[in-house]
């Protein structure tokens, strides 16, 4: 029997599925109606003393056909007064009594630490989490993400929270920082219950070509935003796998956060680590239904996988990720091309030769526009395979027998590695390169 509930660092939700605090969290309307529609949690819009935003608030990265591949936000915190955001958690925790409210919290002094602690208690949430991850606007008050790149200040307003607060806090980190341990580590020396990643990445999505602003143009003029969607999430988790793998940090509970769609994207956060996760961007996109897929998904992946709840397989994936240095040397692919599959786009073929190994010939026949691998030049990069726009026409198909494993951490520990310029233990030495002049062999 699948159990999709979940008890994150003390508090309790029906499911893993929460929202992040952005514009989808900004009312007791928009929570209830996404509470109504499946998902178990949600983070309020963060609360502090109402800001003023502008307008307009929103810019995209729009790839080919898809829209909002990466998404841009200038909005600030909430611009509503905090006793008309309390009034209406009390409302949703009425009808909800079940499912996870969170306040996302914001202030600058220990004193109003304090008092909004109280305030959010007394309105019923379950958890509070702190924002320490804007990349705009607040952060140019000494708040958001620069509290969250800075570690020591960032352990020391922990402390004061948990020392006020009577119910579970969620540390929120900021992407923006270059190594996410720093903070990681700061929030668990200052007491979280658990931690949240990653808020927006500081970003610039693109510039008018006629009034030469960035976007989103605000009267002519633009600002640096966060940026989010699908576009961060290869972002997003490889930090959560660094806090998860690390010794202190990976011991409290991680929500991820970071263009999460699907229900795979769902279980790759919980592979790496996360025991609840955070959408905003999917949701301003397609809608609180979303749920409905991401839930549907996640069962089916449980049933035949035989888990009965998310903690059967969190953190599964991370004795697999490992440093770069401890691979298997003698691990070979090679491409191979399925000519039942294949339409001669030749794009293989165009994308082999410029940028990568010149591993794929064309035929000399002008009947036949299936391109061949040559074996003995192919990496197994995966380029080829990648760039093909027919599902399985191009696999990497394994040569090596298994046997043998070497690594470079280990050919570093018998001094057999490269150490001069011309050295003649360098990998690439002997391998076929065309002469710089067979570029020009096809010049009309």
């Amino acid at each position: 029997m699948i159990d999709l509930s979940v008890n994150f660092g003390g508090i309790k939700a029906p499911n893993p599925f929460w929202l992040a605090s952005a514009p989808p969290t900004n009312s007791g309307y928009q929570i209830m109606k996404a509470f109504d529609a499946g998902w178990g949690g949600a983070v309020w819009k963060t609360l502090g003393v109402p800001v003023v935003n502008v307008s307009s608030r929103y810019g995209s990265v729009n790839y080919r056909n898809t829209k909002m591949m990466g998404f841009n936000n200038i909005e600030l915190i909430t611009d509503r007064p905090l006793a008309d955001n309390l009034r209406e958690i009390e409302e949703v925790k009425k009808y909800f009594p079940d499912h996870a409210v969170i306040a996302s919290l914001m202030v600058e002094s220990r004193a109003e630490w304090e008092q909004i602690i109280k305030d959010v208690q007394n309105a019923g949430a379950d958890g509070i989490e702190l924002n320490f991850g804007c990349p705009h606007g607040m952060c140019e008050r000494g708040m958001g993400s620069a509290v969250g790149q800075e570690p020591e200040v960032l352990k020391t307003i922990v402390g004061w929270v948990k020392e006020a607060a009577n119910i579970p806090v969620i540390t929120k980190l900021s992407p923006n920082i270059s190594h996410i341990t720093d903070p990681g580590l700061a929030a668990v020396q200052g007491g979280t219950d658990s931690i949240s990643l990653i808020n927006t990445i500081k970003s610039i999505v693109g510039i008018d070509l006629d009034s030469y602003a960035p976007y989103p143009i605000v009267d002519g003029k633009g600002s640096n935003g966060g940026y989010c969607g699908p576009a961060v999430k290869p972002i997003a988790m490889h930090m959560l796998k660094d806090l998860a793998q690390h010794p202190e940090i990976g011991k409290v509970p991680l929500s991820g956060i970071g263009g999460i769609e699907t229900w795979r994207d769902v279980v790759e956060f919980i592979l790496l680590g996360a025991t609840s996760v955070q959408v905003c961007t999917a949701v301003m996109h397609y809608g609180f239904g979303i749920v409905r897929e991401m839930e549907a998904g996640l069962r089916q992946f449980m049933e035949e996988k035989n888990y009965n709840t998310i903690y059967d397989f969190a953190g599964k994936a991370l004795p697999n990720v490992t440093e770069w240095k401890h691979l298997n040397l003698k691990h070979k692919v090679v491409a191979e091309i399925n000519p039942d599959k294949c339409i001669g786009c030749d794009l293989c073929y165009i994308s082999c030769d410029d940028g990568a190994h010149q591993a794929i010939a064309l035929s000399d026949d002008p009947t036949n526009r299936i391109p061949s691998i040559i074996e003995e030049n192919c990496v197994g990069c995966n380029l080829c395979s990648l760039v093909c726009p027919v599902e399985d026409c191009i696999t990497m198909v394994k040569k090596d027998d298994g046997t043998e494993s070497l690594t470079w951490n280990e050919r570093t520990l018998n001094d057999d590695i490269p150490v001069t310029f011309d050295d003649d233990r360098a990998g690439g030495k002997g391998h076929f390169v065309p002469t710089p002049q067979d570029a020009l062999k096809h010049r009309k």
